[in-house]
């Protein structure tokens, strides 16, 4: 007889038998995110494309569905999330109001123009009569409105032109009026400036093919050094005002005036853009004396001083204008309809914002920023006036300080101050001021006192009230 072990019976624990088997698994929330027409029909969004376009629609719709993918937000939450995600313009560039002390700050766009000039340029945004005369059909001279404004206003210039910035004026002049042997450019060593993002004169001057005859020394140059190296081939002397530094001691420059003598044309590039002479500025040329001393030819900004858009002003001897805007340079130089119109508003219509800040009442200031501090203090917000010195800036006035008064804020308000959430929505301007003594200085000479209601409620939006 054979006997064989059995295997133990596997015993089932009683609640395991009495557990159903489930089915069903959980649903993958992903896949509950709306899809992406779906989400452009949603009427905010629809409106929104309209405005802004649908790339930048499209954009904000995924960056808000990633997060719902991210887990986020909830996938009900994703057009509500999208529409929070919309930019408040279909540009980078966001309003900014310069609380700084810099009245003309290059890094916020140099001079803001004046609300004439912002019109102007809307007016010339679609089609307008550049180049059209309405009166008789036919064509005109393009820019002619700001050609003549820009005469008006410095009488003493034969000829006017304008390129699309100062330094290419000095390049159209650098290569218009060499000619045959005559390829040298006459400049103090003392003038050979750094005009800012590592753009050096000297590299600009030679990158036309002129030659540089430098003469003098950083901080002495005389009048015998220019007789010295004029000759045959001299195309003209040129006269650079140094206005982004001041140097001081032992030094010595020759006036345009006895330039002038020499024999050949004289170049002035003025820089900033003053056209006539200015009672806060007595040591920043002016277009109108410098023209009146012999100088032959002019060279400025229009967005430093002047107030106005980016220009080069070109201003001076009819001949010499007239060689530079035939040159074919002057073609690949030349500025848009926009550029035209706002600096036409500038130059004939009210005074500029940067004029405005330059004249404004140190006093007047000071009530302007009690009157914030006031406001801002009922809000709960700890703020005082603070006595401040702005400054000209743009490469203008260099050493000179204006007495102002600031709004002096906690220094943690400056960075929602200028990135904060209802700066991203478009609700308020961003501010920039300036950091001192672990304080926020918002300067309000650099501030046009119709702006003051925007700075006080970009304040209270980046402290959350």
């Amino acid at each position: 007889m054979v006997f064989q072990r059995r295997a133990p019976a596997l015993v089932t624990p009683p609640r395991a038998r009495c557990r159903p088997r489930s089915i069903v698994r959980g649903v993958d929330t992903r896949r509950r995110v709306p899809r992406t027409d779906l989400l452009l029909a949603d009427p905010r969004l629809a409106a929104a494309e309209r405005r802004l376009g649908r790339a930048l629609v499209k954009a904000a719709v995924g960056r808000a569905q990633q997060r719902a993918r991210d887990g986020q937000i909830p996938p009900e939450a994703v057009a509500d999330a999208a529409v929070a995600e919309l930019p408040a313009r279909a540009c980078s560039l966001t309003p900014v109001v310069n609380a700084t002390g810099v009245l003309v700050h290059t890094n916020l766009g140099r001079a803001p123009l004046s609300a004439a000039a912002a019109e102007a340029v809307a007016a010339a945004a679609g089609n307008c009569d550049l180049e059209f005369d309405l009166a008789s059909g036919t064509r005109s001279r393009r820019g002619a409105g700001a050609l003549d404004a820009l005469a008006r206003a410095v009488p003493a210039a034969a000829a006017v032109a304008v390129v699309n910035n100062n330094a290419a004026a000095l390049v159209l002049a650098a290569t218009a009026l060499r000619s045959g042997d005559a390829d040298e450019i006459v400049v103090s060593r003392g003038e050979l400036i750094e005009i800012g993002d590592r753009f050096r004169l000297p590299d600009l001057l030679t990158s036309t093919g002129a030659r540089l005859r430098e003469v003098g020394t950083t901080n002495r140059t005389a009048l015998a050094d220019y007789a010295e190296a004029v000759g045959p081939r001299t195309a003209f002397i040129l006269k650079v005002h140094p206005s982004n530094f001041r140097i001081e001691g032992f030094t010595a420059a020759v006036g345009v005036r006895d330039l002038a003598g020499l024999g050949v044309p004289v170049v002035f590039d003025i820089g900033s853009g003053l056209l006539a002479p200015h009672p806060l500025l007595p040591g920043e040329p002016d277009a109108a004396t410098a023209l009146a001393e012999g100088v032959a030819l002019v060279t400025a900004s229009g967005d430093k001083l002047l107030g106005g858009p980016q220009a080069g002003l070109l201003l001076g001897r009819s001949d010499l204008v007239r060689r530079l805007v035939r040159h074919p340079l002057a073609r690949a130089l030349r500025v848009d309809k926009l550029t035209l119109a706002a600096l036409e508003a500038t130059l004939a219509g009210p005074v500029p914002p940067v004029a405005s800040a330059l004249a404004a009442d140190p006093a007047a200031v000071a009530r302007r920023a009690e009157r914030a501090v006031a406001l801002l203090r009922e809000a709960g917000i700890e703020a005082r006036v603070a006595a401040a010195s702005a400054a000209a800036g743009g490469g203008g006035a260099p050493g000179l300080r204006l007495p102002s008064a600031a709004v002096s804020l906690p220094e943690e308000l400056a960075v929602p101050l200028r990135r904060g959430l209802a700066v991203s929505r478009g609700e308020v301007p961003a501010v920039v001021g300036r950091l001192a003594g672990g304080r926020l200085l918002l300067d309000l000479r650099s501030v046009p006192p119709a702006d003051d209601d925007r700075l006080v409620a970009a304040v209270l939006a980046a402290a959350g009230r």
